[in-house]
């Protein structure tokens, strides 16, 4: 940093000549190259602000369960950073948080899903899913190039959108490196449509005059975050909550292959950008700097699959063999909710309302634009196939 490399006198009697003795102290401030071994010491400020925030947003959560607590996390976390701006001491933590912790926090959300049992249970469902999912990750692209959203943020809003919120984004932000930025916006347009569903869909359905496992179905393919979900099938009644959480639980599951594809397109630019000499640093990489998250790390060729995602499958095949306790999921469940709080709290701390207010209203227009298209995906699909 530059007031750090600025100051010769007093870094001068402690190494050699030249630029050896700033960047020692450099790496301790920024953390770059030695994150995978931060001092606890370094951790804590960061850690103690972004839990008192997570604690205030999971109590917002319980109070408003449309809202959640990621959401009220990212808020918070934004409101706190403009008011009270936390300096550099603050910031080795908030950068743990935004990360470590959110990569723990996707691999506890494997203790929630009995694989066959999803599986099993929405089958009838997988065509809506399927195709909801795929016309809403290409208009994602489509739509988004022709607004002018950048790649990682049209990725972000697209995965959201078409699998599961707040979880989705959370689930692919370690994997595409998205900047603490793209994802608080990100998960605020997720949130706009979430209320838009609540408000609109019950009404929607007793206009179609949907039965309730058709409706249920149909919440559960076009609503995001699973609170929302539950609110939406409760305010239309009867038997759709139950149908309505498993499909999206069975949705939930497209995560994997998701993660997948990415990080293999993430592995093949790194491959790129290795084998022509570039450091990548385009227009999209610059919009990135300074963020919460940074840039993504290669991915390796012998790991082509993140360590958080192994640990997710592993911990969900766990639970469909029945090897973790009954007893265990609520409270692994709930400990993977407050983590994503906890984590998404830090990146609203890092968030910079500067360059969100530089990126404009295209991405809220994209993400109206892939909520219409996924309702009138979902609902033509169960027409077609006599479920409407």
């Amino acid at each position: 940093m530059k007031d750090i490399s600025a100051s010769p006198p007093a870094e001068a009697p402690r190494g050699n000549a030249g630029a050896g003795p700033a960047r020692p102290r450099r790496l301790l401030v920024r953390g770059s190259p030695r994150r995978s071994a931060p001092r606890a010491a370094a951790l804590l400020p960061g850690l103690a602000l972004a839990l008192a925030v997570a604690a205030a947003a999971t109590a917002v959560g319980r109070l408003l369960p449309v809202v959640g607590g990621p959401v009220a996390g990212i808020a918070l976390g934004v409101l706190v950073a403009v008011a009270a701006r936390p300096g550099e001491r603050t910031r080795p933590g908030v950068d743990f948080a935004g990360r470590r912790v959110l990569q723990a926090a996707v691999v506890l959300l494997g203790a929630r899903l009995s694989l066959g049992q999803v599986l099993r249970a929405g089958a009838d469902s997988l065509p809506v899913t399927l195709v909801t999912l795929t016309v809403c990750l290409v208009a994602a692209q489509w739509i988004g190039r022709r607004l002018g959203v950048l790649g990682d943020l049209r990725t972000l809003i697209g995965v959201g959108t078409g699998v599961c919120g707040a979880s989705a984004i959370a689930a692919v932000t370690p994997v595409v490196g998205a900047a603490g930025a793209e994802v608080a916006y990100a998960v605020s347009t997720i949130f706009v449509f979430n209320i838009a569903a609540v408000l609109v869909f019950p009404l929607l359905g007793h206009l179609l005059d949907m039965d309730p496992h058709a409706f249920g179905t149909f919440a559960g393919t076009a609503v995001n975050d699973m609170s929302s979900v539950v609110a939406v099938a409760r305010a239309y009644g009867g038997d759709a909550t139950d149908q309505a959480v498993v499909v999206k639980l069975a949705r939930t599951l497209m995560i994997v292959p998701i993660c997948l594809g990415l990080a293999a397109l993430a592995r093949r630019r790194a491959g790129r950008a290795e084998a022509e000499g570039s450091t990548g640093a385009g227009p999209e990489d610059e919009a990135d700097a300074g963020s919460g998250l940074g840039r993504p790390a290669p991915v390796r060729i012998t790991r082509l699959v993140p360590w958080f995602l192994l640990g997710f499958l592993a911990l969900a095949a766990a639970h469909t063999a029945g090897l973790l306790p009954a007893a265990a999921h609520g409270p692994l469940g709930a400990l993977a909710g407050f983590l994503i709080t906890l984590a998404l709290s830090a990146i609203g701390l890092s968030t910079d309302p500067a360059r969100l207010r530089r990126t404009g209203p295209a991405p809220l227009l994209l993400g109206g634009c892939l909520w219409l298209v996924v309702t009138a995906t979902g609902l033509a699909v169960q027409f077609l196939t006599g479920h409407l």
